[in-house]
């Protein structure tokens, strides 16, 4: 299996982003289910607060925020409260239910550039009511490798001979990749299914050639790409977690459970931030997958 698929533009008012995952050619990379390129674009002064991501639900996810420039303002219904910044990893296992906000408050006092991605986790079948919990880890503490014209950051798994201190729920690996014109993208063995995602660059190999906001997919065995340009590359993937439903912000494996996380969410029994509890998204008439930016 080698298939290119293509991000499609969605507005989220203020700006766009890449969707990528889910795909109508392919729902998911092993455990990713949802992926999002936002920018590169320069917020300005003053932006208005309904550029923010207001408090809003999940279940059965885990969501991974990497900033490449730019600041978002977490807040969560587990009490945390934390600036993501680049090259820091932000991971948030919603398990049975969690609820947080997403705000661009630095932008909103000086403007500036925001270029983040987003992906969401889909949980193991044991893990899906597990405890929510966020973990923050700063930029130093990411494991990283170099090799000629390579460089490697893993943000969460195992991949290369190195573990990301993250914790996960199922096989899986996410890689930063920055590879120079003429060298070799980079492949993690040993993983079921596998994703190139390209945020800047060209590659080629194997017939395929990968643009900007593609994601080139594959199965174990994995095509050999070369950057013909200096390229930043995002690989993903892992072994499958099984089928699952996705709606609004909700991922399960079973209907009948994001059924309720919708009825607990309309009926106002899912707690909102502590530090940000004054509004929040209502459930969609018609909810769809991703339909909030960012997460």
């Amino acid at each position: 299996m080698n298939v290119v698929i293509e991000g499609r533009r969605r507005s989220l008012g203020s700006f766009e982003v890449e969707r990528v995952l889910p795909h109508p050619l392919h729902r998911m990379v092993g455990p990713f289910i949802f992926f999002d390129h936002l920018g590169p674009v320069t917020l300005p002064r003053g932006l208005t607060r309904d550029a923010d991501v207001r408090p809003h639900p999940h279940i059965g996810l885990a969501t991974v925020t990497y900033l490449f420039e730019g600041e978002i303002m977490h807040r969560d219904s587990t009490a945390i409260e934390q600036a993501i910044r680049p090259h820091e990893v932000n991971w948030m296992t919603a398990g049975r239910g969690i609820t947080h906000s997403e705000r661009f408050e630095r932008a909103r006092r000086e403007g500036g550039p925001i270029h983040a991605l987003q992906a969401w986790v889909a949980l193991p079948d044991e893990a899906e009511e597990t405890e929510p919990v966020f973990a923050h880890h700063e930029g130093a503490d990411l494991p990283q490798q170099r090799s000629e014209g390579v460089t490697l950051r893993v943000l969460a798994g195992e991949a290369f001979g190195l573990r990301a201190k993250v914790h996960t729920l199922s096989p899986l690996f996410y890689v930063h990749a920055s590879v120079a014109r003429g060298a070799a993208v980079p492949m993690a063995a040993g993983y079921a299914e596998h994703g190139v995602y390209l945020v800047s660059g060209v590659l080629e190999g194997e017939g395929h050639r990968i643009e900007p906001g593609q994601m080139l997919l594959s199965g174990a065995q994995q095509p050999l790409l070369r950057a013909q340009a200096d390229s930043v590359v995002m690989l993903l993937g892992g072994d499958p977690v099984g089928p699952r439903f996705i709606e609004w912000n909700f991922v399960a494996s079973s209907q009948e459970r994001i059924e309720q996380a919708k009825a607990d969410w309309r009926a106002g029994r899912m707690k909102l931030p502590d530090a940000d509890n004054r509004e929040f998204i209502p459930l969609p008439a018609d909810p769809v997958p991703g339909a909030n930016p960012l997460s």
